[in-house]
């Protein structure tokens, strides 16, 4: 018997017969390589053509063999296999669904090389045709579709909008920047919410395993010094992707704005069995999507008793978490892109007028690093407040708990930027928001004491007169402007007490930066911004400092109480004088372009290569389907 050799599609004997054969599924590619319907003749074409082994060498040869105006002229039967290889991959059978796979590949590997800007082609339009993508593609405003899709189609977008997006024109930066459509808004902040939430679930779950465990039992034995030891070790995968993705929308979408303070059941109220999600390779950057049951339970109707929340507070959640631990790269980067977030949102009219509106209270729980001298809040006695309340209680506590020998200079200056363009708003809206301004203004002092403590070592790495600076800059718009924000006039004398209790530290401030600036060094023009800023806090001390000692003279009292002082203050005020200062209530607007590019363009590639292995990982069986099929001859 002759010799059968497979060449090319073709089935050649070996003897002296000369007519090649065609194999079965090269005579088929033919028939859809024609203008005709090729199921018009054959009802069952489709379904035999996937139970045949495919000819990837022949099907991407022929792809190659059209210009683009040849394939636009068949374009209705490439639209058919395009459709046909999606519904043959959800069917159970596995060689229809291997060999449906990798027609797919084949078929977007083809189309994509036709894909030249001079010809004007469209791979949409070839593969699905434009009448039928709006209708097809809506993975994120179709539930179903979002809960099998969704995360990998927004960490998708994400990438795509960071292709040599400071290389050439990025049209998904376009696209993404237009959408004005409200179900697809709402359903990519919807994944977003999902992945925050799970991320926050698994560090609650963690930490209450941690309490209950050794290390609570321990530090019940020896005392309190452990606790932050103990802390550190509770670790959870972080999630730049979805974070990414969030910081895109944010940031390039104005219509997206309105998505963060859509309501949504809290997520980690929703009980629902979660199926364990499958073990993943480590990876210095969390790309790992939530379960699709976490997914699902979201999506329930509003109820009564549970509390509502919204994606803005699950960011805030998540943000008190990653922002506690500075000290490993990835945190670091995920710590540096919560504040770029909240940095965006903060300058938004928009999102400044949901987050300052009396009408919208909620109770947010942010985690707030244990330490020795404070005890941990109970949930229970958290008040409802404006959600701007949370952002500032964000930002206090990031400002007290990250004075330290690694400083994080760049975060510190991110923070005091979001608080300063929140109190911009506040003056510009006549805002008067009833928060604890007490506790930002001990913080900021506090920080000021650790910068002067550590001066020489601080000033080896940055340059902390921008910072001291900035600090300076909120008290002098406290007292520049804060009879137009401020809650109470009281709240106003509290300001002055502060200043006042606090003097030492200003004063040695003033001492250090006058140094700095008669002198002819490195640091004399940084420093000498600082002295000129300090002008109307120096007179504040000079003026009333005199008249508490003088009270406390004449009354014969050691030590005042602070309502005592706050008399002085008030019966004080008139003779004050001070110095208008301009552009207090003036800021830059963030801009991503040159100053962040090389940091979004490491993360990328961090993110990036994080999905491929992760992606790798989850194709796993499917890889093995594919080789063990490959075989089959």
């Amino acid at each position: 018997m002759a010799q059968v050799e497979k060449r090319g599609g073709l089935l050649r004997k070996s003897s002296a017969s000369k007519k090649p054969l065609k194999e079965k599924v090269v005579l088929m590619y033919d028939e859809i390589f024609m203008t005709e319907d090729p199921s018009k003749c054959s009802p069952r074409f489709w379904e035999e053509l996937f139970l045949m082994k495919v000819n990837l060498e022949y099907l991407e040869g022929k792809l190659e063999s059209l210009d683009g105006e040849e394939l636009m002229k068949i374009k209705d039967n490439i639209n058919c296999l395009f459709q046909h290889c999606i519904q043959a991959l959800g069917e159970e059978h596995p060689i229809r669904v291997v060999n449906a796979l990798q027609t797919l590949c084949a078929l977007i590997r083809g189309v994509h090389q036709k894909n030249k800007s001079t010809s004007g082609f469209d791979i949409i339009n070839m593969l699905m045709g434009f009448d039928k993508a709006e209708l097809c593609m809506k993975i994120l405003s179709h539930p179903p579709s979002r809960r099998e899709h969704g995360y990998d189609a927004v960490v998708l977008l994400a990438l795509l909008v960071n292709y040599r997006k400071y290389e050439s024109v990025n049209p998904y930066i376009v696209k993404l920047s237009i959408v004005d459509d409200e179900a697809t808004l709402n359903g990519m902040g919807l994944v977003i919410a999902q992945a925050l939430s799970e991320y926050n679930r698994q560090y609650k779950d963690k930490e209450e395993e941690h309490q209950s465990g050794f290390f609570s039992a321990l530090t019940n034995m020896v005392g309190s010094m452990f606790i932050a030891d103990a802390h550190e070790k509770i670790s959870v995968q972080t999630n730049e992707a979805i974070l990414l993705a969030l910081y895109e929308a944010v940031h390039l979408n104005r219509n997206f704005i309105t998505v963060l303070a859509q309501s949504h059941p809290e997520m980690g109220l929703v009980t629902t069995p979660v199926s364990p999600a499958p073990t993943t390779p480590a990876t210095p950057l969390g790309t790992t999507p939530p379960s699709s049951d976490v997914i699902s339970s979201v999506e329930l109707p509003l109820d009564a008793d549970v509390q509502t929340s919204n994606l803005l507070i699950t960011f805030l959640k998540y943000s008190s978490i990653v922002m506690q631990d500075t000290k490993d790269e990835h945190r670091l980067h995920s710590g540096k892109l919560c504040l770029i977030i909240l940095t965006c949102i903060a300058e938004d009219q928009y999102a400044n007028a949901f987050l300052h509106d009396d009408n919208m209270n909620f109770r947010v729980n942010l985690h707030r690093m244990p330490m020795r001298h404070r005890k941990k809040a109970a949930d229970k006695n958290l008040p409802c407040r404006p959600l701007v309340c949370a952002v500032l209680d964000l930002m206090v506590e990031f400002i007290v708990t990250h004075m330290m020998k690694e400083f994080p200079m760049d975060l510190y200056v991110r923070c005091i930027q979001v608080v300063h363009k929140l109190l911009c708003y506040q003056k510009k809206c006549r805002v008067r928001l009833h928060y604890t301004w007490r506790e930002l203004w001990s913080a900021l002092i506090n920080l000021l004491k650790f910068l002067m403590s550590n001066e020489t070592v601080l000033l080896a790495k940055h340059n902390i007169f921008t910072l001291a600076l900035m600090i300076v800059n909120l008290f002098n718009m406290f007292i520049t402007y804060g009879d137009t924000f401020l809650p109470t006039p009281s709240s106003y004398d509290e300001l002055y007490y502060e200043i006042i209790r606090m003097h030492q530290s200003f004063d040695n401030l003033y001492s250090m930066v006058l140094r700095l600036s008669t002198n002819a060094g490195q640091w004399k023009e940084a420093a000498s911004k600082v002295t000129h800023a300090l002008v109307n806090i120096r007179a504040i001390i000079n003026h009333f400092n005199p008249k508490i000692e003088s009270y406390a003279a004449v009354n014969h009292i050691s030590q005042l109480s602070e309502e005592q002082v706050l008399e002085v203050v008030r019966a004080n005020y008139d003779t004050l004088t001070l110095k208008l200062q301009d552009g207090l209530d003036q800021y830059e607007r963030y801009s991503e372009q040159h100053k962040e590019a090389a940091f979004f363009k490491e993360l990328v590639r961090s993110i990036s290569t994080n999905v491929r292995r992760n992606l790798a990982f989850h194709t796993l069986s499917q890889e093995v389907l594919l080789k063990e099929f490959s075989t089959i001859s």
